[in-house]
């Protein structure tokens, strides 16, 4: 099993730019981050990424969690998903989350895929994500739930478009991880975890990883593991859960 540290996250008492040395230092390989490619400066973080490898990166964030899905601003998502599309290039990153927006409009699943598939055409070397956030989390948001991030991957009808299966949202809105994962397994791109609950590490709450992340091995899953969590104190005190949850060969990040 590979984890990815999520930056955004972890070790935010530093710099951003010093938290990939953190997470070197950690033993992880893999990162992702949201949309602070953006705005530190795609080169700067490639830079700063040495050996590390990017799982993935956010388009613009902003207040409302993203555009995309935001009718009468079509041309301003068109242009951050396309900054993102350059600094994922730049920095190397494997996917770009197209993050949605908060509205509920009638029409913002197909705009939403609509962006996406225009992305996916532009990009066809990137995975372009699509997370359903809990409504707990982030009310209003233009995808809620797995089953409604399908019917997005659909409308988009591009191979590339893929949702991002974060457990802690799965659980929080709607429950039965484990299932909705097998059943969307062929539209899945990439999974996050924390703590049910929580949202602090895996190994805290009410989602049992010690059962799930094998499953999920089991069922085909082959991409890290992102690790989007607020830790409980330090980062480095609570990592204990990678051993407890795997017992891989090597470095115990990956």
């Amino acid at each position: 099993m590979i984890f990815s540290a999520n930056i955004a996250f972890l070790w935010t008492d530093r710099p951003f730019l010093e938290r990939f040395a953190a997470a070197r230092a950690a033993g992880f390989t893999v990162v992702e981050f949201h949309d602070q490619a953006q705005l530190e400066g795609p080169q700067v973080v490639r830079e700063a990424l040495g050996d590390l490898t990017v799982a993935g990166i956010n388009a613009h964030m902003g207040e409302t969690a993203g555009v995309a899905a935001i009718p009468g601003r079509e041309a301003e998502a068109r242009a951050q998903i396309a900054e993102a599309i350059a600094a994922a290039r730049t920095v190397g990153a494997a996917a770009v989350h197209v993050v949605s927006g908060v509205t509920q409009d009638a029409d913002r699943h197909r705009r939403l895929a609509d962006r996406l598939a225009e992305a996916a055409a532009d990009a066809p070397d990137l995975t372009l994500l699509v997370e359903p956030l809990c409504e707990a989390a982030k009310p209003g948001y233009a995808v809620n739930s797995v089953e409604e991030a399908s019917r997005v991957v659909r409308l988009s009808g591009a191979p590339n478009v893929k949702i991002m299966f974060d457990c802690f949202h799965v659980q929080r809105q709607s429950g039965d991880v484990l299932t909705r994962f097998r059943d969307h397994f062929d539209e899945i791109g990439h999974v996050q975890i924390a703590g049910g609950l929580t949202r602090q590490e895996p190994d805290r709450g009410e989602l049992d990883y010690a059962f799930l992340l094998p499953a999920f091995v089991e069922a085909g899953y082959t991409g890290a593991f992102g690790c989007e969590y607020t830790p409980a104190t330090t980062v480095e005190a609570g990592l204990g859960w990678r051993d407890v949850f795997t017992r891989p060969t090597g470095s115990a990040a990956g």
